[in-house]
């Protein structure tokens, strides 16, 4: 599989985008949901990958610069047809290692509280992500879970 950067263009990123949204509305009030959309990725501090298993997109995640030595992992998406053949974890791999590349000495995230999210906890928890308080701009929530990791150079 191939990881390349952007593609926000492309109808097949567009779509799994919007299938993402549309999965996520209703885990959680519109208050809790810090999914991003297209304008949210577009964003100069963000950086988007997309995952091909050739001309099909396997998925996709980004990376946020929160502060010049930490950085978010956001919006981690696996395909329907790509679901239990690594990619979250292929991909998660490359944003850390592209974190340790940037510099960044730790890396946090947020996902939902509900059991929908549990397979993204395990998966982030197998990485070595563990429970922090709300970072950046989040606020305590119930329907929230942050996770954080401290990471040193190239990760893989």
């Amino acid at each position: 599989m191939d990881i390349r950067t952007g593609m926000l263009d492309d109808p097949r990123v567009l779509a799994l985008l919007h299938e993402h949204l549309r999965t996520l509305a209703p885990t959680a009030p519109a208050e809790s949901r810090h999914a991003l959309d297209l304008g949210g990725l577009q964003h100069p501090d963000i950086t988007f990958w997309c995952m091909w298993d050739g001309k099909t997109l396997a998925g996709f995640g980004a990376l946020r610069q929160l502060e010049p030595d930490h950085g978010e992992i956001k919006s981690m998406r696996t395909a329907a047809t790509h679901l239990r053949r690594g990619v979250g974890s292929r991909m998660l791999r490359h944003l850390l290692d592209q974190a340790g590349a940037r510099g960044y000495r730790r890396v946090s995230l947020e996902t939902g509280s509900m059991a929908f999210f549990e397979p993204a906890r395990q998966l982030y928890a197998s990485f070595g992500f563990t429970p922090c308080p709300p970072f950046g701009d989040y606020r305590p929530d119930p329907n929230s879970v942050f996770m954080t990791k401290r990471i040193e150079g190239r990760i893989g």
